[in-house]
């Protein structure tokens, strides 16, 4: 097969009705809009969100909480995922990204206390919860946050 023999699977690309071209087409006249009214207008319509006056759901509905938008959001890796380096290993989030546990990392790395760990390692990471600390020190290790 050659590039030039190249095509679209059969129904996927249709032609665009052809709208205000007379009665026939079946969208003739108005063109689909209907008689009349806001949006048989051009330019016409409402904005997102707007429900006629009536007080907007996103206006309704009672909010709670913080949500920080200047947060920069951690990866998250549990300790069972250490196991897979060797003892004596420095990981950090570059040697997690080269063995393929964390597949992008803009922020950094915050290590989880799921599972158990049998090596002795070096972490390094942005964060560590309390039970991943102390699973990483029990182990003979060191969790320095960098």
């Amino acid at each position: 097969m050659e590039i030039h023999e190249l095509s679209p699977a059969p129904g996927s690309r249709t032609e665009p009705k052809r709208k205000g071209r007379g009665y026939a087409t079946g969208n003739g006249k108005t063109a689909g809009r209907g008689n009349k009214g806001q949006k048989a207008r051009s330019g016409g319509g409402v904005r997102v969100g707007f429900e006629g006056g009536q007080m907007p759901l996103t206006r309704r509905v009672p909010k709670r909480g913080f949500h920080n938008i200047f947060a920069k959001p951690l990866e998250s890796v549990n300790v069972s995922a250490l196991n897979r380096f060797e003892d004596g290993t420095e990981v950090d989030a570059q040697a997690l990204l080269d063995v393929g546990i964390l597949s992008q990392c803009v922020n950094g790395v915050k290590i989880l206390g799921e599972g158990e760990i049998s090596k002795k390692l070096t972490v390094k990471a942005k964060a560590f919860s309390a039970t991943a600390k102390e699973k990483i020190e029990a182990a003979g290790g060191k969790a320095e946050v960098v």
